[in-house]
């Protein structure tokens, strides 16, 4: 990943608390597990950006770099990593996403 592209995606997860990277957006997902994240987070919050990685190959292949992490959707809280679709759920299903929530707001 150039320097370029990982500038880009540093300024979009520290640009807002709460940062989703998904394919598709927040009224049309463009996958299962996208949508999946964005039931929870709507269920949860009104307000967070999500990031489309399926319009910019470069931010698309550049997050999973940048989160050594390698699928999407990805789910980024005050600019640190949270993880994916499975981890997001289990979170909420703990109640550990709605403390970090809480602790955001």
């Amino acid at each position: 990943m150039n320097d370029s592209t990982r500038d880009r995606i540093d300024g979009l997860v520290k640009g807002q608390p709460v940062v989703l990277f998904m394919k598709g957006d927040r009224r049309q997902p463009q996958c299962g597990f996208s949508a999946t994240v964005v039931q929870i987070l709507d269920s949860m919050i009104e307000d967070y950006q999500t990031v489309n990685v399926l319009a910019d190959s470069e931010i698309r292949e550049g997050v999973k770099e940048y989160s050594s992490w390698p699928t999407i959707p990805q789910l980024y809280l005050a600019g640190e990593f949270q993880g994916g679709c499975d981890i997001v759920v289990e979170m909420y299903q703990s109640g550990e996403l709605q403390e970090k929530l809480r602790s955001l707001g």
